[in-house]
């Protein structure tokens, strides 16, 4: 029986490990950071030896902060940043440096791929895109067309996770949750893209990708006695399944239901829940299916600038002032910002109107308004955005329970008008690093601590605090709404 396990978060900037025990608290964590290079403008690397080499410490740092055995680790998973593609060559050793989640280079393969019109492509709004070039196949194709020398070296392609998974176990499997939310893979419709790889000239891509998968929480093997010594853990440890950050941050929030949500916020937002059944539909991605819990579909929203309007707004307009002091004056103001109304479009709108070249406003400006009704305006207009992703769900999700993570979660103010604005009460969990609690999760799922990961999640994931809307204030929000939903349209007449 499991004593303790160990969840592994490969981020952007580092990774951590976390030693849980199986009621989900924290016993001690350690982060290792690695480089990112940017060789040119839309493009950004990593060099993968570096994420194993830090692996490696983070793992004996996070154990020896626990202050516990490490024969009593039974098993571990690893979530991974999604999109970040991987080329290896028949040894596993990289042949150029990983393609990084955020390397958009591939734009102009992303067209081709979308305007192959497959109906593969009916998770990207029902066929009629974003499709987007962090994704696999467009940056596949981009080795494939610009750098065929490596292409031709490369035995393998793969994201992240899987090179995580070859280190640890020498097996090249691939997580079934990047494979049915970016891989186009479709459990319930044919499998694997064969159609869309060949219209696009990527049939050779199938040779280059694992021949074997397992979904979210299933164990694939122990630790190999190399990846043993590496990390400073038992031979017998079990490597379990994990995928995506966010997605395995889902397990992480407890949003395992139809009609839960995940609100994950940082810099960017992303939504993601778990909806009533199969559905495709202009303005949000998915469904997927089998995506994270089997029989599920996870349905995918997100805002591209959030956190970082706040920030931006902070840098240059209020660098002396604390968020404590904005946040005070902005809740001495009344909802809509006595007439001020923002649009929080500044780096494009993902979803729902996935609109690349969207923009961000101010608008209703008088000499009454002061940095603060800014200030408040441009966390209404954040929290808007929400509100119609949310509604652009649908009847898929009708969500009931929302979940927030991420740097909202330490901010009353935020939360209180993503609430208001919504209209639903928002829940903080006590574990706030969600990613790697959900690793943790599928790790005591795959030592046998749990039978599945719905009773896993009910017993590791509690509910610190409730965020009750106040209605009053909902009421108040719905002409802001409507005058937000109504820029959009107006913003994009001026700028065409």
């Amino acid at each position: 029986m499991a004593t303790y396990v160990l969840g592994i978060d490969g981020g952007t900037e580092s990774i951590r490990a976390r030693v849980f025990d199986l009621k989900g608290r924290s016993l001690g964590d350690h982060a290792e950071k690695y480089a990112t290079n940017f060789p040119a403008p839309s493009h950004a690397e990593q060099d993968p030896e570096e994420w194993w080499s830090a692996a490696g410490i983070a793992t004996r740092g996070a154990i020896n902060a626990a202050g516990v055995d490490p024969a009593d680790i039974s098993a571990l998973a690893c979530d991974t940043t999604s999109c970040t593609v991987v080329a290896l060559d028949a040894d596993g050793v990289p042949v150029r440096p990983c393609l990084l989640w955020m390397d958009v280079r591939s734009h102009g393969e992303a067209a081709d791929i979308l305007a192959s019109g497959d109906p593969a492509l009916q998770i990207n709004g029902g066929g009629a895109g974003p499709l987007s070039p962090e994704w696999m196949l467009p940056k596949a194709l981009w080795i494939k067309r610009n750098q065929p020398e490596v292409w031709a070296r490369a035995a393998m392609i793969g994201e992240y996770q899987d090179f995580m998974t070859l280190r640890l176990t020498g097996r090249w499997t691939a997580s079934l949750n990047n494979m049915t939310m970016r891989w186009h893979y479709r459990t319930q419709h044919g499998g694997w893209p064969d159609t869309l790889l060949a219209k696009v000239g990527l049939s050779d891509l199938r040779d280059k990708w694992p021949t074997e998968f397992a979904a979210p929480g299933e164990v694939i093997c122990p630790l190999t006695a190399s990846a043993a010594a590496h990390l400073g853990l038992p031979e017998t440890c079990q490597v379990v399944q994990g995928g995506a950050d966010a997605f395995i941050g889902m397990i992480g929030l407890g949003v395992t239901q139809p009609g839960d949500l995940a609100l994950i916020t940082g810099s960017s937002h992303l939504q993601l829940g778990v909806a009533k059944s199969e559905t495709h539909a202009g303005g949000v991605w998915g469904t997927y299916a089998d995506c994270v819990y089997p029989g599920r579909h996870i349905i995918e929203g997100g805002q591209t600038s959030t956190g970082s309007v706040i920030a931006w707004f902070k840098r240059n307009f209020a660098p002396d002032a604390s968020y404590d002091d904005l946040n005070a004056a902005a809740a001495a103001l009344p909802p809509g910002a006595e007439g001020l109304l923002a649009v929080d479009h500044f780096q494009g709108n993902r979803t729902p109107h996935t609109d690349a070249l969207a923009r961000g406003a101010i608008t209703g400006l008088t000499l009454k308004h002061t940095p603060a009704h800014i200030y408040r305006a441009l966390i209404e207009s954040i929290c808007l955005g929400t509100r119609a992703i949310v509604e652009a769900f649908g009847t898929a999700l009708e969500a009931r329970r929302i979940v927030v993570a991420g740097g909202a979660a330490n901010a009353p103010f935020w939360l209180q008008i993503h609430a208001d604005t919504l209209g639903l009460p928002l829940e903080v969990t006590e574990q706030l690093e969600a990613p790697c609690l959900g690793a943790a999760i599928l790790a005591a799922v795959g030592a046998g601590a749990y039978p599945d990961i719905d009773s896993a999640c009910a017993a590791m994931v509690r509910t610190a605090r409730v965020i009750e809307p106040n209605m009053d204030a909902h009421a108040a929000y719905a002409p802001v709404y409507a005058r937000y939903q109504a820029a959009y349209g107006a913003l994009k007449q001026i700028r065409e």
